[in-house]
C-alpha cells in the first residue's frame, strides 16, 4: 500500500514537472516570436504590372526586362504597338519571356526568347541568345508577312514561327497587348514595378549605355547620380517605362517624366513637377562618408 502511494506521488510529481516544462517552453517560443516579429518586414513579391484599359497583368522582373527589350527594339525601328503585341505574345508562348538556352523535342536546337533555330537560318546560337538580335530577327520576319497588322495575333505569329501549336499564341493576347501599350508609351505611366529595397548602388552612365543599346543615341547627359534623356511624347514614355522595367538591374531609385515620377519606394507613378521632353533617371548612390 505504501509502495503504491509512493508510485502515485512520483507520477504526480512527474506530471507537474512536465506541465511546468511545457509552460516554460511555450513562454520561450512566444518571447522569441514576439522579438523576431519586431524585426521582420513583410515579404514583397517583386514584379511589374501593366495597367491598361481597366485590366492589369503582371510579369516577373526577368520577364519584364525581356519584354522591355522586345518593345524597345520595336519602338526604335518605328514599328507600331501592334507589332510589339505580336512579338510579346510569341515570346510568351515560345519561352515564357525567358532567354532560355535549350529547346524541346520538336526543336532541340531552339534557343532564346523566340526559340529560334540556328539550323533553320535564324543565326548562330550566340546570336539568337542575344535578346536584341533575336527581337530584330523576329521583326524582320514579321515585316515580310503581308498585311500582318490586320491579322489575328496567332496568325501573324504563326506565319513567322511555323510552330507545331499555331493556336497557342492567342492565349497570350491580353498580357501582350497590355505590356505592348505600356512599354511603347501608348498608355502613359501604365507600367509600374514593385522592388525589394535596398537596390544596389549604380553608375548612371551604365543605364545610359544600356538604354542607348536598345533605342540608339538619346542626347542624354549624366549629372552626378542623374541621367537626363532628351525625348518626348510616346517615345519618351517608352524610354521611361524601359528604365522602370530595368530598375532593379541598373540600381535606379526614380524615373520622372511629364509630370509623373516612379519611385522604388512607392512602386507607382505619382504626380510631380517632372518636365516634358526629358526623362530624368536617378540611380542609388553610396552614402557620403
Amino acid at each position: 500500500m505504501i509502495l503504491l502511494r509512493q508510485q502515485e506521488t512520483r507520477s504526480f510529481r512527474l506530471l507537474v514537472l512536465l506541465l511546468v516544462l511545457c509552460v516554460l517552453a511555450f513562454a520561450v517560443l512566444f518571447a522569441v516570436s514576439a522579438l523576431s516579429g519586431k524585426k521582420q518586414t513583410p515579404v514583397i513579391s517583386e514584379r511589374c504590372v501593366a495597367a491598361v484599359g481597366g485590366a492589369e497583368y503582371s510579369l516577373t522582373l526577368e520577364q519584364a526586362t525581356n519584354a522591355s527589350i522586345i518593345s524597345g527594339v520595336g519602338v526604335a525601328r518605328g514599328l507600331p504597338p501592334r507589332a510589339v503585341s505580336i512579338a510579346l505574345a510569341t515570346a510568351l508562348q515560345e519561352s515564357g519571356l525567358r532567354n532560355v538556352n535549350y529547346g524541346d523535342d520538336a526543336g532541340p536546337d531552339s534557343r532564346g526568347l523566340f526559340q529560334q533555330r540556328p539550323s533553320q537560318g535564324w543565326g548562330s546560337e550566340e546570336q539568337v541568345m542575344d535578346p536584341v538580335y533575336a527581337a530584330n530577327a523576329f521583326y524582320n520576319g514579321l515585316e515580310q508577312v503581308p498585311g500582318y497588322l490586320d491579322l489575328p495575333i496567332t496568325v501573324a505569329a504563326q506565319a513567322v514561327q511555323r510552330s507545331a501549336f499555331p493556336d497557342a499564341y492567342a492565349k497570350h493576347e491580353g498580357p501582350a497587348r497590355a505590356f505592348a501599350s505600356a512599354l511603347t508609351g501608348q498608355t502613359p505611366a501604365a507600367l509600374s514595378c514593385t522592388l525589394r529595397a535596398p537596390v544596389t548602388t549604380s553608375d548612371p552612365a551604365a543605364g545610359a549605355s544600356a538604354v542607348e543599346a536598345i533605342y540608339g543615341p538619346l542626347g542624354g547627359t549624366v549629372l552626378g547620380p542623374l541621367y537626363l534623356a532628351d525625348v518626348s511624347g510616346t517615345y519618351g514614355w517608352s524610354v521611361a517605362s524601359w528604365f522602370v522595367a530595368n530598375a532593379k538591374a541598373l540600381g535606379i531609385e526614380s524615373v520622372a517624366y511629364e509630370g509623373r515620377t516612379w519611385h522604388v519606394g512607392t512602386a507607382v507613378w505619382e504626380e510631380s513637377p517632372a518636365a516634358a521632353g526629358q526623362v530624368a533617371v536617378t540611380v542609388f548612390s553610396p552614402p557620403e562618408e
